[in-house]
């Protein structure tokens, strides 16, 4: 696989407006390692003195990230380091060719679409982007798509389909644009459509949650043969600050809503809604955004692997069966689940 490249990648380093409350406690130890890494560099310091630090801070991580709260992983999935759909092209994929347009009323990029190849096969790729930096964010519209993103989906898509390349989606949306014009111009019908459309696709689908996972504009998004989600992602029919003003209609109990709406990779592997959590470096992706990509890129690798053999008539049949009992327990002995 090709590394990260220049323009995307980024160093974890201890940065004031991208450091969590829960992750100032390690602050101090990343500053002493930087410095220290400083003075290697020179040729000054001691390597057993580093290797001490790290191993501090591996604990202190481990102590720190084993005890996050619903809400802490929600700001966790939102971290303004965290990798984007365009970070991990660069690392997964390779002779990435871009794809614009729905070719019915425009161009959205907040969803990012095109053809590459992975692991050296030629595949389809759709997912969320948000953008990094202020003027990006406006540009992708903080990844929230609009009906003609919905449909440039669907148009790679189908394209998968007929050229006969498995597709690769990527979720990280806080949710559909709410505006006005995006109802206007169809958006329950885009999603819908998309949803009816993925399930009959008749081509290998795999999904991964990256981020945030919202609502209908992530199930747009979110039907495949296998559906993996990072550990410190989330997934929900709707984000904690909305449902903590629908219910309670004050925003004080946003993290109660967390904690209600089971979101977690965990709360959402045990509601058999995703196949597989992939795990992420120690402290989340954005520590370490080359190490995330290759765990993710060997999940990925494992679950193309299991679908090139299928037929695709069997392909579609497993995809419709195992959404019709989405987040259902399994049957017990002897019964049929409904």
């Amino acid at each position: 696989m090709p590394t990260m490249g220049p323009v995307h990648l980024w160093i974890s380093v201890y940065c004031m407006d991208s450091v969590l409350d829960f992750e100032k406690p390690l602050q101090d130890l990343e500053r002493r390692i930087a410095a220290l890494q400083g003075q290697l560099d020179e040729g000054k310091g001691h390597p057993k003195e580093l290797e001490h630090l790290r191993s501090q801070l591996q604990s202190a991580l481990h102590e720190v990230f084993i005890g996050l709260t619903p809400w802490q992983r929600v700001q966790l999935a939102r971290h303004p380091r965290r990798p984007h759909s365009i970070d991990y092209l660069d690392f997964l994929l390779e002779d990435f060719l871009e794809l614009h347009g729905d070719r019915t009323s425009g161009e959205d990029p907040a969803v990012l679409a095109g053809l590459g190849k992975f692991s050296g096969k030629p595949i389809v790729f759709a997912g969320h982007e948000k953008g990094r930096n202020t003027a990006e964010k406006l540009h992708r519209n903080f990844g929230m798509p609009t009906p003609a993103g919905f449909r440039k989906v669907l148009r790679v898509a189908r394209l998968a389909e007929r050229l006969g390349r498995p597709l690769l989606l990527m979720v990280d949306t806080p949710g559909a644009f709410p505006g006005i014009e995006a109802e206007e111009r169809g958006q329950i019908q885009a999603i819908a459509e998309n949803i009816l459309q993925l399930l009959s696709l008749r081509t290998p689908v795999v999904v991964v949650l990256i981020g945030e996972g919202g609502s209908g504009g992530a199930l747009a998004l979110g039907i495949g043969d296998v559906v993996l989600m990072q550990e410190h992602a989330i997934y929900s029919v709707i984000s904690p600050e909305g449902c903590a003003s629908i219910l309670w209609r004050n925003a004080d109990h946003v993290q109660e809503a967390a904690a209600q709406l089971r979101l977690t990779s965990a709360e959402v592997l045990g509601q058999r809604v995703v196949d597989a959590i992939v795990p992420e470096p120690p402290g989340g992706a954005h520590r370490d955004p080359a190490e995330a990509g290759r765990l993710l890129g060997r999940e990925l690798e494992a679950a193309f692997a299991r679908l090139e053999s299928t037929s695709r008539d069997e392909l579609v049949a497993r995809r419709l069966d195992r959404f019709r009992h989405l987040g259902l327990p399994p049957a017990l002995p002897g019964r049929t689940t409904p």
